[in-house]
């Protein structure tokens, strides 16, 4: 994936000088809007590819982040970038890409996604009833081989969906799991 998220990486940093240039004539909303059309979208698509690639790879796309974080706030290049992404709102990658798995999980668990994303998931059954029976809990599987297996979906989704916490699994709506996903994530970022 690396060769990916090097294209990346230039594509977002050419739309990132190219806006920098014109910073100054710009509105702070229309700012906004440029950064996550050029810049935001290109991060975010395809991102449930990236879980589990080494945190080396994954600095370079947080880099880019940082850097349209800066641009849409006129924050200086050595001042600290956490709190700007604080007050923006933004997650940083490694929760991107975290989010939009268990997005996938969440739609795969209620019939929203393709039938060859559903069967990749499998809910956890006890044998005996026990008090966890009535939380929603999915099967993980084992596999063979640690740097690919476990990167794949049907090995991460059910690792972070057993993770999350059972408020957050049992949300009634995909806009309520969308809502209280990405607060329960924020509020893991600003533990860390």
């Amino acid at each position: 994936m690396e060769k990916h998220v090097n294209t990346v990486c230039r594509s977002a940093y050419h739309q990132l000088r190219n806006t920098g240039r014109i910073r100054k004539y710009l509105t702070t909303d229309a700012t906004k809007t440029l950064v996550n059309c050029l810049v935001t979208s290109k991060l975010d698509y395809c991102n449930s590819l990236l879980f589990g690639i080494p945190k080396l790879t994954v600095n370079k796309l947080q880099r880019v982040q940082n850097t349209a974080a800066r641009i849409n706030t006129k924050t200086p290049r050595h001042d600290h970038i956490t709190p700007v992404l604080k007050e923006l709102h933004w997650l940083p990658i490694c929760q991107r890409i975290d989010y939009k798995v268990l997005l996938y999980t969440y739609k795969a668990l209620h019939g929203q996604c393709p039938q060859y994303i559903i069967d990749l998931l499998c809910v956890y059954r006890p044998a005996r009833d026990l008090r966890s029976s009535s939380s929603l809990t999915l099967l993980v599987p084992r596999t063979r081989t640690v740097t690919f297996g476990n990167r794949s979906f049907s090995h991460a989704a059910p690792r972070l969906w057993n993770a999350l916490p059972e408020s957050v699994r049992n949300a009634q709506t995909l806009n309520a799991f969308k809502r209280q996903l990405k607060t329960h994530l924020f509020r893991s970022y600003n533990v860390e």
